[in-house]
């Protein structure tokens, strides 16, 4: 496709509607990347599918219990509010867990919505780190996914599986466990937490409320709607614009060849270079780096990897209150205008060095800060040029990303 450059005036805005418009008629010819998701194919559908399994039902049980915790206080839905998209609910860099609930996480929790389609961690035929569950995607499987925070000790705190079915055989639903898994189950701490985890897993496959497509976006992809309004069209234009904001490039729009609505990420993995936070008590060390990929043990050796984390979904992204997988930035104005100022603005963003330079990067050690994405628009741009988007255009690109909200009333 062609790029219709921007004049000024109405000019400008028609330029931007043509634009968009002209996306947004390839959408439904246009591959989307990676991870796209069919609802109409997937458990559930698209808002009220059939009722629950039993097995869903239960996990739904489990998802909400705070009792298997080792505080008593804390469930899957603490850090996975279904009110903020099944991300967590504050803007804390990372949730405090532990058995008194005073133990602060390593990372962010991300919203566990639009996950069915993903897939086990691996690389594709050139290399490229692809699929896989939590930000190092070191889970294969939502199942897996569901599994590990029962055992951390800054989340649910339990010190075994034996631990974790003692409290699950005390729970109230304990019976319906052991009817659908057999009498005995609890006897067997091991094959317990299994279903357990299987049973969390198939809630998340089962319920629509995953995986809603819900959005206005959705509703103009699926014609019920006729158009965004200008300003959601401009910045529809400017996320796909190649020069200007190119989010499209791991955060796909577009609908699949067959019809697939976008889940808006590829499922790959980068190195954006995002400011060291203070708020995470693991960066009172000088010395502590949240390396990523190659901080999994299977991938140590793998130095090219050092900061690279999962590319996330933008769906549902304006009702975060943190961002980023350290939680560094909390207002989606200050994520978007990073994008395009990192390189343009340093000073705005990293300390300031005794030689009057900025320390770029400054949550890597320097022998990995030259695996931070800075060839691809809009990071492959110098102090002093201008930012790829005017602060005018961020705010475009922020109202299109609104539309990706789920819940949408036409």
């Amino acid at each position: 496709m062609r790029f219709i450059p921007l004049g000024k005036g109405h000019l400008r805005a028609c330029s931007a509607f043509v634009w968009a418009f002209s996306i947004a008629a390839a959408l439904t010819a246009c591959g989307g990347g990676g991870g796209d998701a069919d609802p109409a194919k997937l458990p559930g559908g698209v808002s009220s599918g059939p009722a629950l399994s039993a097995m869903a039902q239960l996990g739904q049980k489990v998802f909400n219990d705070p009792s298997l915790s080792a505080s008593g206080r804390q469930s899957c839905a603490s850090c996975h509010d279904a009110a903020t998209a099944h991300a967590q609910p504050n803007a804390l860099a990372a949730q405090l867990g532990g058995s008194m609930l005073d133990q602060q996480g390593s990372r962010l929790s991300p919203s566990i919505r639009y996950l069915a389609s993903n897939k086990a961690f691996s690389f594709t035929a050139d290399g490229t780190p692809n699929g896989g569950f939590f930000w190092d995607g070191r889970a294969s499987s939502l199942q897996e996914q569901a599994g590990q925070p029962f055992l951390n000790p800054v989340e649910m705190a339990n010190g075994s599986k034996d631990e974790v079915i003692r409290r699950l055989a005390a729970a109230s639903y304990a019976e319906e466990f052991r009817k659908l898994f057999g009498d005995n189950i609890m006897g067997d701490a091991e094959a317990a937490f299994q279903r357990l985890t299987l049973a969390l897993q198939q809630y998340q496959l089962e319920d629509s409320a995953f995986r809603p497509f819900s959005s206005k976006y959705d509703a103009f992809l699926l014609g019920k709607i006729p158009r965004l309004n200008d300003q959601e069209i401009r910045g529809l234009a400017l996320y796909n614009n190649p020069v200007k904001g190119r989010c499209f490039a791991c955060h796909p729009s577009a609908r699949g060849s067959d019809g697939r609505l976008p889940l808006f990420t590829d499922f790959t993995y980068d190195s954006l270079g995002v400011p060291r936070n203070g708020e995470l008590r693991q960066n009172d060390d000088p010395n502590f780096y949240d390396l990523g990929l190659c901080g999994r043990d299977d991938l140590k050796d793998r130095t090219g990897l050092c900061g690279k984390f999962k590319v996330p979904s933008l769906r549902n992204v304006a009702l975060r209150h943190a961002f980023f997988h350290n939680g560094k930035f909390k207002t989606l104005k200050d994520v978007v205008t990073f994008y395009v100022q990192r390189d343009t603005n340093p000073e705005k963003w990293y300390p300031q060095n005794a030689d009057g330079t900025y320390d770029k990067f400054n949550d890597l050690p320097s022998a990995y800060r030259g695996n931070v994405n800075v060839l691809e628009g809009p990071y492959n741009r110098q102090p002093g040029q201008e930012p790829a988007l005017s602060d005018a255009e961020v705010d475009d690109v922020i109202a299109f990303l609104q539309t990706l909200t789920d819940g949408y009333q036409p």
